[in-house]
């Protein structure tokens, strides 16, 4: 299967630039992923199409302030870190910006009370770097990062927290999971009085996964590791759901992606690590029945997964009336339900 099997024209225009308030106010594309059947209605429309019973999953991460500006103290010459993964207390995977000037040994200032030291190179053409820093590292991250945007989203965002979910409480994703920034806290709280479970794992989300596949074949793309928690308590609703034959309904493509590497033989298990799966037409889901996504950049992993859970077909033929009726795109953009 091509990578260019999954490209689509976009119009520019319609990539969304600023979120719309309130939050549920978006719109949302219903899919049949098995018929292919669509409908248009309102993301405060949701409740409609749940059911007691049903267990809504949920990713609780939350963005850090990942990007950060430095010197090198012999040159003076700048560089941008962004963080991706922290792999121990103090060091992380990185992307530096211009790469060419940080070699292992060189070392990044960051004002007085954080610095760092280029200690390896990564398989994805990143750096892993050691801090050392005076006080608590989180708070001096949140005075001296920047919180990053997607690199479509051209316009300054007045406020943060938009760009963070309203049940965000883990800190340490480069970017935000998406698909849950459409919720608020008093559509979660009506949902949960119908009957339906809400339940929780995280996912650190990493840039690798809103990147185009650069590959040729899909079969060739690599997926760079993000780390996932899945708790007793989300282990033990989401078993119950699936022992009742109730729907486990994932909350945007990172919140699959953890219940299906921490899903068995149809049972969801309890456990923390690293995860590289990478999800494409062909695949056969263990725990996940519906999903709730935005839609997706040309060409991305996440658009394979999208079409694993329907078709390629459905969902191409549901992007194509999505641009016909001047849907939002991407991160602040609309979404679906593909049930």
């Amino acid at each position: 299967m091509l990578v260019s099997d999954f490209d689509y024209y976009l119009p520019e225009e319609l990539i969304a630039q600023q979120p719309i308030e309130p939050r549920d106010q978006s719109r949302l594309l219903m899919l049949d992923r098995k018929t292919g059947v669509i409908e248009h209605k309102q993301f405060y429309n949701l409740p409609q199409f749940l059911q007691p019973g049903d267990t809504l999953v949920f990713n609780d991460t939350r963005v850090i302030p990942a990007r950060l500006f430095g010197v090198k103290p012999e040159t003076g010459g700048k560089l941008e870190v962004f963080l991706l993964n922290r792999t121990t207390k103090d060091e992380w995977e990185v992307l530096v910006k211009p790469g060419k000037r940080a070699r292992i040994g060189t070392v990044i200032e960051f004002g007085e009370t954080l610095r760092c030291e280029v200690i390896d190179t990564t398989d994805f053409g990143g750096r892993r770097v050691r801090f050392n820093y005076q006080g608590i590292f989180e708070e001096i991250l949140d005075t001296l990062g920047e919180t990053p945007l997607p690199p479509y989203i051209k316009a300054q965002l007045s406020d943060k927290e938009r760009y963070q979910t309203v049940y965000a409480r883990e800190r340490g994703s480069a970017a935000a999971p998406t698909a849950g920034l459409h919720f608020t806290r008093e559509l979660m709280e009506n949902i949960e009085s119908m009957g339906v479970n809400l339940a929780f794992v995280t996912l650190h989300v990493g840039l690798g996964t809103f990147r185009p596949v650069a590959t040729e074949t899909i079969t060739e793309h690599i997926m760079h590791r993000e780390y996932y928690s899945v708790p007793e308590e989300t282990a033990a609703i989401v078993n119950a759901t699936i022992a009742a034959g109730k729907r486990v309904i994932a909350v945007g493509t990172t919140a699959v992606r953890t219940l299906e590497t921490a899903g068995t033989s149809g049972q969801l298990e309890a456990k923390s690590g690293w995860t590289e799966i990478f999800i494409y037409p062909g695949y056969e889901f263990k725990i996940v029945k519906a999903l709730i996504t935005n839609f997706h950049l040309p060409k991305s992993s996440l658009l394979m997964l999208v079409s694993a859970l329907s078709s390629r077909e459905h969902i191409f033929n549901a992007y194509r009336e999505a641009v016909d009726k001047r849907y939002r795109f991407f991160s602040f953009g609309d979404a679906m339900f593909i049930s």
